[in-house]
């Protein structure tokens, strides 16, 4: 069976404005994301997901689009993009875009045009009604918000300025699917798509029910004292999963990466049915808040199995430009994050790393009412000790800052006075150059799991078995591909376990003291082995 390059790739993410800034003006660019290709590829990362850096006024960072085929001049020029697309290439790895499909900027000329009247062209482009219904944006309270000059509201799933397209309307779906031709004609290697489940909503309005729950989960994005059941996970939404899929496959195999909320069995719908004739990958957002034990992921990987069989496959993502970076649910502890590494490129799915995760970034905390993020000043009248005790993340600044290069001025982000953000007071400890020289770094568990993943067939495409009778907090599995069988074991208590287990070689140890014994395998407390 032939499996698709996307579900044997691995993904780098990266926040542009927070990257690499190549011109001194405190903001990553374009040309700084060139400079550093180099670096992500002596990684052993094969796919770059870059965040939004289409024409906007910012005012989400980026996620409202005002053009969608032309940069944002602090992010460089389109000979700028199509340069990057070609040096991505030139390295043999690929570049996949974010497309921002539900929404535009309220700056957007559809847009404006759309809100002069009721019988403009572009009057039914965009969601109008009289009357607003009860229904909440993903970011709390009405998502509807009148026009005067329309004499209507329109509605917005997230933010205020962030209208959402009316899909309804042919030329608007047609519009869209231009777009996203543009882009792949000029040799993007597919889409992550953001909040891509929320698309289409029910075309009679109906009212939400009440539901007894106030904040939106992972794995539920009811909230608010509601069921999301009109606004969100409509039946035409799948559809259109289908309807994009096959706009990718005119220019081959493309990535389409789905950021998309809900249960397990809801979100796979959007992979399709039987075959994988949808979105090509979904995130599962659920493993983000993950537990720090062996049965909690032998319990998240018998799920993936169970909803991810072949032909379908599962992605690993702990951490992104919206939620906590992922060490901080393990209290910063480095040993701790190698272990997760060591689990997220070596099980049966697609690993996606959020920039500074390779070296353990953590969270700036900041102020609320100082914040660049425009959730943050929806919330900014709760105290903080209560968001931190329902660990609601609404100042999303924190998880952004510049990228740690070394330990000079800005980390070595920029040279300028002042970036974009500050930079963490910890980058003359926390930094790639320092992460780089360090033998037993969470940096060079990273490179050595992708560089063996590189090697082994049967990490990028083998089938997975846990292994049973191991100690309490071993976590074990083979990977197996035709003839080729290969074993990981985790030790995710600190004392040391042993146990009798008959390998031939010891391919990487994640502790130095992990070792191959004769008839058994010895762990280290967070030790962590794979073995032939």
């Amino acid at each position: 069976m032939h499996t698709p390059w996307y579900h044997k790739t691995t993904i780098y993410q990266i926040y542009p404005r927070s990257f690499y800034d190549s011109n001194g003006d405190g903001i990553g660019d374009l040309q700084g994301i060139i400079q550093k290709l180099d670096y992500i590829r002596n990684l052993g990362f094969e796919t770059i997901w870059i965040s939004p850096f289409f024409s906007s006024p910012q005012m989400d960072v980026g996620y409202d689009v005002a053009d969608y085929q032309n940069i944002s001049p602090e992010y460089g020029t389109m000979d700028d993009a199509l340069q990057l697309i070609e040096e991505v290439h030139r390295r043999g790895m690929r570049v996949v875009f974010d497309m921002v499909m539900n929404h535009t900027s309220n700056e957007h000329p559809w847009f404006k045009e759309s809100s002069t009247s009721r019988d403009n062209p572009k009057s039914d482009w965009y969601i109008w009604r009289d009357k607003p219904n009860n229904w909440q944006s993903m970011t709390g309270g009405s998502g509807w918000h009148y026009a005067p000059e329309r004499g209507q509201y329109f509605w917005s799933s997230f933010l205020p300025f962030q209208p959402d397209l009316n899909y309804r309307n042919p030329e608007v779906k047609q519009a869209m699917l231009d777009i996203v031709r543009f882009w792949l004609a000029k040799g993007v290697d597919g889409f992550r798509l953001d909040i891509f489940n929320v698309i289409y909503k029910d075309a009679e309005f109906r009212n939400n029910p009440f539901l007894l729950k106030a904040i939106p989960t992972e794995d539920d994005p009811s909230g608010f004292f509601q069921e999301a059941r009109y606004n969100l996970n409509r039946p035409e939404s799948f559809e259109f999963a289908r309807e994009l899929r096959a706009v990718t496959q005119e220019f081959g195999e493309r990535m389409l990466l789905g950021e998309v909320s809900g249960n397990r069995e809801l979100i796979r719908k959007y992979s399709g049915d039987e075959t994988n004739h949808g979105l090509g990958l979904v995130f599962d957002f659920g493993m983000l808040n993950y537990e720090f034990r062996a049965d909690y992921f032998r319990h998240l990987i018998l799920e993936m199995e169970a909803h991810y069989p072949a032909p379908f496959m599962p992605v690993y993502v702990f951490s992104n430009h919206d939620r906590h970076r992922s060490i901080r649910r393990v209290g910063g502890d480095l040993l701790k994050a190698r272990l997760l590494a060591m689990l997220q490129l070596t099980v049966r799915g697609v690993p996606c790393m959020y920039y500074g995760e390779e070296i353990g970034m953590t969270d700036l905390p900041m102020p609320l009412d100082t914040a660049l993020d425009p959730i943050a000043h929806k919330y900014k009248r709760f105290p903080r000790f209560v968001l931190d005790l329902l660990d609601v993340f609404v100042n999303r600044d924190e998880a952004r800052t510049p990228m740690q290069w070394d330990a000079t001025k800005n980390a070595g982000f920029s040279s300028a006075a002042k970036t974009w953000l500050p930079v963490h007071p910890n980058y003359p400890s926390i930094n790639a150059e320092q992460a780089d020289r360090e033998d037993h770094s969470l940096l060079r568990t990273v490179r050595t799991g992708l560089s063996i993943r590189g090697r082994e067939q049967a990490l990028r495409e083998g089938e997975l078995q846990l292994m049973k009778n191991l100690p309490v907090n071993v976590l074990g599995f083979a990977r197996k591909f035709e003839s080729e069988t290969l074993y990981v074991f985790l030790n995710f208590g600190t004392l040391v376990s042993e146990f009798e287990f008959q390998a031939d070689e010891l391919l990487f140890n994640v502790s130095p003291r992990d070792e191959l014994k004769k008839q058994a395998i010895r762990l280290d407390g967070l030790g962590g082995v794979i073995v032939k």
